[in-house]
């Protein structure tokens, strides 16, 4: 039995579990589908769930709570890593931000013009967004797979180009993809944005009253017709977040003031007692970790191995056959996503990098070694998924429209996948030579990054 929890716990700490999880479920959801089950699969998911008082409440199918209820969440975590990454990371001055910035811009630009060049004037071009995300977690858990022959510059490098890409995704969202807003509804949401911001002002460290007031933040957005995620980035962006405690500093805490602290509370002489000096212990551990930092840590495993692969499994079943096959393939939507996601991205990223070295890092050694593992990276970017399905949901209320682009996202990700994951492990086979080009991010901040993904994988 403590075999078993200790693989357990090992497989949620691999950076591959998440991609596999996201893999698993969305077989899983392609199974249902085109099988007789898949009556019962879509009845379900048409569940309507109600939230509120039986005049104020909010009535949605269960389909709909979870992309526009739980992906709030994914949401908020996305805010809080934007937040890190502009405050104390890899994007906090020009010089660390100037080369995942263009290149992730660069990469979210050409996937949407190659869809907009193939869908100008027809029904399809309100979803030219949909091929410009890259979905994180399969990324990061296909370079896992490859282990130490990738080298560490390559996944600081894309999981900072997936940050921009989130930001990127997030502004289309707010600004493309709004419904008819209520000016009344949006006025609630921006007193509760004021209340979150006049906590951050007062520096208050709980928790509890930014996700209190989140959630009415959540409410009146998705009122508004603002499309409900965004309330997530608003939150974490509002909630505090200062540098962690130097371990010396963590040390001298261990050492005194815990000690110290319940000496004087076994002591029958002196007016202080346990409760005083775990309240005191307390408030210390809250002063250590930033409350970014901590809801982060808190957010990830739910997140990441619950909420995405809950709705990959939603929103991943396709029903397939010949006809679908050949109608997608018949339309210019499908290949205006395989393309723009397989070719645009690649294309996009490429361009930036060689531009910046070209002209404005000359000195940046860059084999050609390291353009080809750079190109398996690039490639690799194509895996649109998660973003992608969200973006298509968001673009296309006609079912076989949206079915038609699913379809579409399914197979670029696996090609891009594919062609991404065998560049990489052929052109790592030497990781010596991979191992001189920052990319303009910096050693330190490769090492702030590896930190960081540590943390980020303990379970909270």
């Amino acid at each position: 039995m403590n075999k078993l929890t200790a693989n357990r716990k090992g497989f949620f700490e691999k950076d591959s579990s998440t991609g596999i999880l996201l893999m698993l479920t969305t077989i899983a959801a392609l199974v249902v589908a085109n099988t007789p089950l898949r009556h019962s699969y879509h009845q379900f998911m048409e569940l309507e769930f109600i939230i509120g008082f039986p005049n104020l409440n909010i009535s949605k199918s269960l389909h709909h709570w979870i992309n526009d209820g739980l992906m709030a969440l994914f949401f908020l975590l996305v805010g809080l890593e934007i937040k890190k990454e502009l405050k104390f990371g890899r994007l906090n001055s020009f010089s660390s931000a100037v080369f995942p910035v263009v290149s992730a811009l660069s990469g979210a630009f050409f996937p949407a013009l190659i869809f907009w060049a193939t869908n100008q004037n027809t029904q399809y071009i309100d979803g030219w967004a949909v091929p410009m995300a890259t979905d994180i977690a399969f990324v990061i858990g296909i370079i896992a797979i490859l282990g130490s022959r990738v080298p560490s510059w390559v996944k600081v490098f894309v999981t900072t180009i997936a940050v921009v890409d989130d930001l990127i995704a997030i502004l289309i969202i707010a600004f493309f993809y709004t419904e008819q807003i209520s000016w009344s509804a949006l006025s609630i949401a921006a007193l509760c944005a004021g209340v979150l911001s006049f906590l951050n002002y007062k520096n208050v460290d709980r928790l509890a009253p930014y996700l209190f007031i989140g959630f009415f933040l959540w409410w009146a957005v998705l009122a508004s017709g603002i499309h409900a995620t965004v309330a997530g980035v608003i939150v974490a962006l509002t909630i505090p977040l200062r540098r962690e405690w130097e371990l010396d500093k963590v040390q001298d805490f261990a050492k005194n003031g815990v000690v110290d602290n319940f000496k004087k509370a076994k002591d029958k002489t002196l007016p202080y007692t346990t409760e005083q000096a775990h309240k005191y212990v307390e408030k210390k551990q809250r002063e250590m970790e930033p409350p970014l930092l901590r809801l982060e840590r808190k957010l990830h495993t739910p997140v990441y191995f619950f909420i995405m692969p809950l709705f990959a499994f939603v929103n991943a079943g396709i029903f397939i056959d010949s006809v679908a096959l050949s109608q997608a393939f018949q339309t210019t939507m499908t290949w205006g996503i395989i393309s723009g996601l397989l070719l645009g991205k690649p294309i996009g990223i490429l361009i930036a990098v060689w531009v910046l070295v070209t002209f404005f890092y000359k000195k940046m050694p860059m084999s050609r070694a390291v353009w080809k593992v750079l190109f398996g990276v690039t490639l690799l970017c194509g895996i649109g998924f998660t973003m992608s399905l969200f973006i298509a949901n968001l673009s296309f209320n006609d079912k076989a429209l949206l079915e038609g682009a699913k379809i579409g996202i399914l197979i670029a990700s696996i090609l891009s996948g594919l062609a991404g994951f065998l560049l990489l492990y052929s052109g790592s086979k030497q990781p010596k030579s991979l191992q001189t080009p920052t990319l303009g991010m910096g050693q330190n901040n490769t090492e702030n990054e590896t930190t960081t993904e540590k943390t980020q994988r303990k379970i909270p």
